[in-house]
């Protein structure tokens, strides 16, 4: 029996906009080292990669070299801080919930691959009541391996109970597409993330401006995964 199509979102940038909350953290921890808040639109660009990449980002940015027993210290503070306030600004992209919501009545199953832990990711999609859309979440810590690591996404779809060869991943930014690259799914990017660089430079098999475009580009990749 052939599997039900499966789609793989990202989450920070992809599904939901959480670069409010995040910044908010990210300058709570500098704040509290006695160093300047980094502004938005410096700190939007650092989103993505997880906490702690977010902080070294930060912190080289504020020419501060810091040792390794000290930034895990600061990624700690950083997630208690961020799960309490987990969701006081961060919601879905415009058009995600009804496109979500397509593809499950044409048969699809959905799952997120994020480099966000899991806890995080769940507390999140939880706080904006779309967590039981998901029946798989699979952050960094999920299986021991996180993106690029294409056994990320492999088990992802895995554990959703889908085929890699009827898949597609959704993402930002390099570290998606390399993912899916690496995984031979094929990938659509967003162009209203968090990617420094635009994501039509990076080589995804499409690119959409809005989740409305989503499910026919979907389709287009996975031909056979179409209702008529």
């Amino acid at each position: 029996m052939t599997s039900p199509p499966t789609l793989v979102l990202d989450l920070d940038g992809t599904l939901v906009d959480t670069a409010g909350d995040l910044t908010a953290t990210l300058n709570d921890v500098l704040i509290g080292e006695g160093l300047p808040p980094v502004p938005f639109d410096a700190a939007r660009g650092m989103v993505g990669h997880g906490a702690r990449a977010m902080l070294s980002d930060a912190l080289g940015a504020a020419g501060v070299n810091t040792e390794p027993d000290r930034l895990d210290s600061l990624v700690a503070v950083f997630l208690d801080i961020y799960a309490g306030r987990i969701a006081e600004t961060s919601r879905p992209f415009p058009g995600a919930l009804e496109a979500l919501d397509r593809f499950v009545a044409e048969g699809w199953r959905l799952a997120v691959c994020t480099n966000k832990f899991e806890r995080h990711s769940r507390l999140l999609l939880t706080a904006i009541g779309i967590a039981d859309r998901f029946p798989v979440i699979a952050g960094q810590d999920t299986y021991g391996v996180r993106k690029p690591d294409p056994r990320h996404l492999l088990e992802t779809i895995r554990d959703a109970g889908g085929d890699v060869a009827r898949a597609v991943m959704v993402g930002d930014s390099n570290v998606d597409i390399e993912t899916a690259r690496a995984a031979h799914v094929p990938v659509i990017a967003v162009d209203f993330g968090y990617s420094r660089t635009p994501v039509t430079d990076l080589g995804p098999d499409r690119v959409i401006s809005h989740f409305d475009d989503l499910y026919q580009a979907a389709t287009a990749l996975l031909p056979g995964a179409a209702r008529v």
